[in-house]
């Protein structure tokens, strides 16, 4: 619930990045990739979410299922 509600947030912030810091996130599922993926597709054009430091599992499923998606950016550091 909380994931998806940040999701609303980032599609609903009037911003061109949206930051997730997720240094604290141990483990994305890919019903929740699945979240992510379908936010990202809902952000108008030039808009995007930048996800800090997001469980390496969560770039690799994004990169898997989702190759090339825009409106999300994966940042380490």
């Amino acid at each position: 619930m909380i994931w998806q509600r940040a999701l609303e947030q980032a599609v609903r912030a009037r911003t061109e990045v949206y930051r997730l810091e997720m240094s604290a996130v141990t483990h994305v599922d890919v019903a929740g990739a699945d979240d992510l993926a379908a936010a990202a597709l809902r952000l108008e054009e030039g808009r995007l979410i930048e996800l800090y430091r997001p469980p390496v599992p969560l770039s690799r499923v994004l990169d898997m299922f989702w190759p090339g998606l825009s409106g999300i950016e994966v940042a380490q550091s």
